[in-house]
């Protein structure tokens, strides 16, 4: 059989080609790999040069090789984090003739670092938890995403910071397996196997004296359920709020927010006598608010007040009597959507003097009249509407801005 490489781009077999597959990996000659930190694998792995990019190198069986490749494409077409598949390799043989182990090949994540480089000076607890606050974010996008991972531990992730935070990106996908959606068991057993698997790698740090004296590994192990079963709880539960009490829709999206995960549109239903809106928050890639905001209103505006944006307008949009997800005589979002713009954006924008707004865009204007009515409407324990906040909001902060 002769040497196959299958990639996902046509630039990487050339580049690909030049590594020495005829040599097992565990032997590759030193001009060919890259010195960075590993972390503990069953299988031999190398980080090598290809081309102009760093990719990693792991020696694993045909059939496994092919289908972590298919599952690693599979998570970046549903975009959770994790290391970008490139190319199996096939048909390897040494000088002799005799077969090698394939090689699945992924670019190396640049910034990352396996966890017990992270451990080689003594980590803070504080650190430490930041770090299982990431693992618990990643176990929940790829149960949201429908993947059940099989083996989640510290040693099959990579963090990387992530400004005040860190970042975890799946690296070792061997054991998983998607579906359209996940049982309760499967996400149980995901989250019990990372308790264990945590609890345990700790346990070695601790006695290779690299751990805390104050961490205890089983208490830190623990705490991954927890933070997991709050992330889980917080973004599938539905909720059910009083037309009137709109300031708290914009409370439970804030709370997912500051969980570090961004709401893509709200599934809001009214009840039958049309005094309550229920709403199940659903998570999205970056820049999804911009895109959706300028496709439904025509207004084009930075991400966060996109975001604050949508979510008024989706709010807004369950008082309208035509407003009927899935029926087909009720009216379209685009239709709600413009009616928005005309009937609440642009007559809400311009009740502030042109004299005040000053260079301030209509955008930002309305975002920080949201902003604004949130913060009464806290106060208030109620929603205080747009008409008060916008009197408020002028003569209490705009009265006051340089030149105002």
């Amino acid at each position: 059989m002769e040497l196959q490489i299958t990639a996902t781009s046509p630039e990487h077999p050339a580049s690909l080609l030049d590594l020495p597959w005829n040599i097992p990996l565990a032997e590759w000659p030193e001009e060919h790999l890259v010195s960075l930190p590993r972390g503990i694998s069953r299988h031999v792995v190398r980080f090598a040069q290809a081309g102009g990019e760093i990719v990693a190198v792991k020696e694993v069986g045909e059939w496994a090789a092919v289908r972590e490749y298919g599952l690693l494409r599979d998570l970046d077409r549903l975009a959770v984090p994790a290391v970008d598949a490139l190319a199996v390799v096939t048909g390897r043989t040494d000088g002799h003739g005799d077969p090698l182990e394939p090689a699945l090949i992924t670019r190396h994540l640049v910034g990352s670092q396996p966890y017990r480089s992270m451990f080689q000076t003594t980590m803070r607890p504080s650190t430490i938890r930041r770090l299982l606050d990431a693992l618990a974010v990643l176990l929940v996008r790829l149960h949201l995403a429908g993947f059940a991972w099989g083996d989640c531990s510290l040693s099959n992730t990579l963090f990387r910071r992530d400004a005040g935070a860190y970042a975890a990106y799946l690296v070792d996908a061997e054991t998983g397996q998607i579906q359209p959606r996940l049982t309760s068991g499967q996400r149980e057993y995901d989250v019990e196997v990372a308790r264990v698997n945590i609890a345990g790698e700790l346990m070695d740090l601790e006695a290779s004296g690299s751990l805390h004296p104050s961490v205890d590994p089983v208490l830190f192990g623990q705490a991954i359920v927890d933070r997991y079963c709050d992330l889980w709880h917080e973004l599938t539960r539905q909720s059910v709020y009083p037309l009137d009490r709109r300031h708290a829709i914009d409370q439970r999206v804030r709370r997912l927010n500051d969980l570090g995960f961004d709401v893509a549109e709200m599934q809001i239903e009214r009840s039958p006598d049309g005094d309550t809106v229920t709403f199940v928050p659903k998570v999205v890639d970056a820049g999804h608010h911009q895109r959706q905001l300028l496709r439904l209103t025509g207004l084009d505006a930075e991400e966060n007040q996109a975001r604050s944006l949508l979510n008024d307008l989706e709010t807004w949009m369950a008082t309208q009597d035509d407003y009927a997800p899935g029926d087909p005589l009720g009216a379209r979002p685009e239709v709600l959507a413009h009616r928005w713009v005309r009937d609440v954006f642009r007559p809400t924008v311009r009740t502030v003097p042109k004299e005040l707004r000053g260079a301030t865009d209509t955008a930002q204007i309305y975002y920080e009249l949201l902003e604004h009515r949130w913060l009464l409407s806290e106060r208030a324990g109620r929603d205080v509407g747009l008409d008060t906040t916008v009197e408020d909001y002028i003569r209490t902060v705009l009265a006051h801005r340089p030149g105002g």
